[in-house]
């Protein structure tokens, strides 16, 4: 599978999650996990479908190895902290605890975007052109 339907398949996962965790907010009119809620919607999919987008019009022919561990760099700061902050503002988990977590997942998603945009520049698509 090509690293933009992959992104792609992530993105709409990500929009089944959120938008289930919106229906439920609103059917339970419990509205604490609206933090993770805009979290799932905006660094999951929006951002997951954002650079599926990239990958497809702009950065064929780029490196896979830097292109893979973006894609999982990515994801797996996503689900951490989508992950940490369901804890945390379900109540299941303190603060203290899932701090760590949070810093760490939330320094893999900025780097991420780190590995995107070098990626980006260091493009030579004709798109650019």
């Amino acid at each position: 599978m090509q690293l933009d339907r992959k992104y792609l398949v992530w993105a709409l996962c990500y929009a089944v999650a959120g938008m289930g965790l919106g229906i439920y907010m609103a059917a339970s009119h419990q509205h604490a996990q609206h933090v993770t809620h805009a979290h799932l919607l905006l660094l999951g999919f929006v951002a997951s479908l954002v650079y599926g987008v990239i990958h497809k019009l702009w950065l064929e022919g780029q490196s896979k190895g830097m292109a893979v561990a973006q894609l999982f760099v990515h994801q797996l700061g996503v689900l951490g902290m989508c992950s940490g902050l369901f804890l945390l503002y379900g109540g299941f988990v303190g603060g203290a605890v899932l701090e760590p977590l949070l810093g760490v997942a939330s320094i893999a998603v900025l780097l991420g975007v780190v590995l995107m945009l070098r990626m980006v520049l260091t493009s030579r698509s004709d798109a650019w052109a």
